[in-house]
């Protein structure tokens, strides 16, 4: 992948910057997790709630740069966001074992009142976006404030709507925090579901922790330290059913008798989904195989580096949703034809032409604005956020609530770009 800034001279640090990311790039070639161009990260503060405007307001301008902001979410409803910070005290976090219990520092998204609540949710801490930018050869080529301060749709403080909602738990790639899906977040709270999105510790470039501690990725460490790919493929798959682990807890926690969050009771417990980018993709078949609440999974653009049971996944829904050029039937990627004759449900096998690996995130919106462009990835952002929100949509609406899904059962003039494959 080579990134190229549109519009602007070239610059040393520019240079620099792109040979950083082609590196990285290389490294998600043989990982399947490659590391984004643009940003994300968690919030600090604990059980802060959160309402979507009609509009996003501007962002003051940082360091020469622009105001960022997420898309307009597309449903009827205003969205309003909590942060729980929760510890696992029966297992020990696998990749620091010395720190103690595993936590989690999730985000809910949520259907709210129009009206309610306080400020915009915010989209990532400074040091979050530092951490990021840096790892990826960005850091003097965007300003971290001009991440941080990218707008959200959501709001704090929100009161939810009356009613009982699916819920939908979603998990990033690999190196990657959990904000590079906010926006998907906030369109399916908007279409009515609760979303859960979690942040994996010590998998993601930085979390930022309620008591001000960040955690690094260490996990990346220990794929690096493999002396082969076999060795690191092992490692990756470990990270895939450990995040099957956070989730059955953050069930537990979310759907158990005494809930951590204080809007539980929106939530429906008998209509649970999944979806993932990257490995958080993998994890949400692992999720499935360990875990018989959670109904239906969508993998977007991740290899399974844990493979989908021999006896499949119980007859429940998946959709693979992926990149042409590393997704199709036939590609390098063989654990998605191997994927595929495991799945024992409905299914659908979907790739995206022109798109990238993080055609399904929130990096082509922020790129875009920040003049960053992929040449290898051409797909414009407007297309590559529809294209998600549209399909992702599509099969949580028909698999959790019960409503036709034309848009799954076959090529859709209005998206050109989609390629069914039925091997």
């Amino acid at each position: 992948m080579t990134i190229f800034l549109r519009g602007r001279p070239a610059r040393p640090a520019s240079v620099v910057a792109m040979t950083a990311l082609a590196a990285l790039a290389a490294l998600a070639a043989l990982t399947g997790a490659a590391a984004p161009a643009s940003a994300s990260a968690a919030e600090p503060a604990v059980a802060a709630a959160s309402t979507a405007p009609a509009s996003a307001a501007k962002s003051p301008d940082v360091g020469g740069v622009s105001a960022l902001a997420l898309p307009r979410p597309t449903g009827p409803y205003a969205i309003g966001r909590d942060t729980l910070f929760l510890t696992d005290h029966e297992r020990p976090d696998p990749w620091a074992p010395a720190a103690g219990a595993r936590q989690l520092l999730v985000a809910l998204h949520y259907p709210a009142r129009l009206g309610s609540g306080g400020g915009p949710a915010p989209y990532m801490t400074t040091e979050e976006a530092r951490l990021m930018l840096a790892q990826r050869g960005l850091e003097d080529v965007v300003p971290a404030g001009a991440i941080s301060a990218a707008r959200t749709h959501s709001r704090t403080g929100a009161r939810p709507v009356p009613g009982r909602f699916p819920l939908v738990l979603l998990s990033p790639g690999f190196g990657t925090p959990r904000a590079t899906l906010t926006g998907l977040a906030e369109d399916l709270a908007s279409r009515g579901y609760v979303v859960a999105a979690a942040d994996h510790p010590y998998e993601s470039t930085g979390t930022q922790l309620p008591d001000g501690r960040f955690l690094t990725c260490a996990a990346c460490e220990k794929v690096d330290a493999q002396p082969d790919a076999a060795g690191r493929e092992k490692v990756l798959a470990a990270v895939s059913t450990g995040r099957a682990a956070d989730f059955s807890f953050l069930l537990d926690r979310l759907t158990g008798p005494r809930s951590s969050w204080r809007h539980a009771g929106i939530i429906d417990p008998r209509r649970v989904g999944m979806a993932g980018h990257s490995i958080g993709g993998n994890a949400a078949a692992s999720t499935m195989a360990a875990d018989r609440r959670v109904d239906a999974g969508i993998n977007m653009d991740g290899k399974f580096f844990d493979p989908a049971p021999v006896t499949g996944l119980g007859g429940r829904p998946f959709l693979m949703l992926g990149t042409e050029a590393e997704h199709r039937p036939g590609s390098d990627d063989t654990s998605w034809d191997e994927g595929w004759e495991r799945l024992d449900g409905w299914k659908r096998w979907l790739t995206v032409r022109d798109s990238g690996h993080f055609t399904f995130t929130d990096t082509p919106v922020l790129g875009e604005q920040l003049g960053l462009e992929d040449p290898g990835a051409p797909l414009s952002a407007d297309r590559s956020t529809v294209i998600t929100r549209s399909y992702v949509a599509a099969f949580f609406d028909r698999h959790l609530r019960g409503r036709a899904a034309p848009l799954l059962n076959g090529p859709a003039p209005a998206h050109p770009e989609v390629d069914f494959h039925r091997p």
